[in-house]
């Protein structure tokens, strides 16, 4: 499991700089891919799913669309231009393309429901403990983090092909093992995001003030209690 990104250092994710222009790469892909959702959501559900030549483009758009998520934070931190709306949109992005996909798919009765109920659930989940902690640091992605996210768009990719025999059958099995992991991933992450609010550097502050100020009304407390 990776830990949380030290305290002491000065993450650009954490604490952008203020000068970074909101026009740039790595927001024109995260725009991008919000852009694609709608027209995604036409071609995969077009004729309830049974016009294979769209779906054939729904997955080259939806493949397009993941591989913009593979770079545009990529671009952010290494030439700094992480920004507090790349920050908010990212994983806004991220989430409407996965739940678009599988709300899609399980209307067309290709995927269970409880399947992409599971999914959305800790995709949600990990989004809102991702702002419940920002404040305290970044938690930097595990290696199950990231073989769920290979494993989650190879699956959704697989679903929305219009396969048959074989290849039908075996995208189960890789849904099944990303399901797993997506499970496995959203209980560590829960794990990490509670430790990170307790042991952080603004966590530690926040105790030591407390104590402080509970030390400065002891001597007082106990002079009252004298004089009674």
């Amino acid at each position: 499991m990776s830990a949380a990104v030290p305290e002491g250092a000065a993450d650009p994710a954490a604490t952008p700089p203020q000068s970074v222009r909101l026009v740039n790469l790595p927001n024109a892909l995260t725009m991008f891919r919000l852009a694609v959702v709608p027209l995604f959501a036409l071609l995969l559900l077009s004729e309830g799913g049974l016009d294979h030549d769209r779906r054939i483009w729904a997955t080259l758009f939806f493949a397009g669309a993941i591989i913009t998520d593979r770079y545009d934070g990529m671009i952010a931190r290494r030439t700094n231009q992480v920004t507090e709306f790349g920050k908010l949109a990212d994983p806004i992005a991220d989430k409407a393309l996965t739940g678009t996909a599988l709300l899609g798919l399980s209307v067309l009765g290709l995927l269970p429901w409880w399947v992409t109920v599971v999914i959305l659930f800790r995709e949600i989940g990990v989004t809102l403990l991702r702002f419940w902690v920002i404040r305290h640091g970044v938690i930097a992605a595990s290696r199950g983090g990231k073989a769920k996210t290979v494993l989650q768009a190879l699956a959704i990719g697989l679903y929305i092909l219009p396969l048959s025999g074989p290849l039908a059958s075996a995208r189960w099995w890789v849904m099944g093992a990303a399901l797993v992991l997506t499970i496995v991933t959203g209980i560590d992450y829960v794990y990490r995001a509670v430790t990170l609010r307790r042991t952080s550097a603004r966590a530690m502050q926040a105790a030591a003030a407390r104590r402080a100020a509970g030390g400065e009304q002891a001597p007082g407390q106990t002079r009252r209690d004298t004089a009674a």
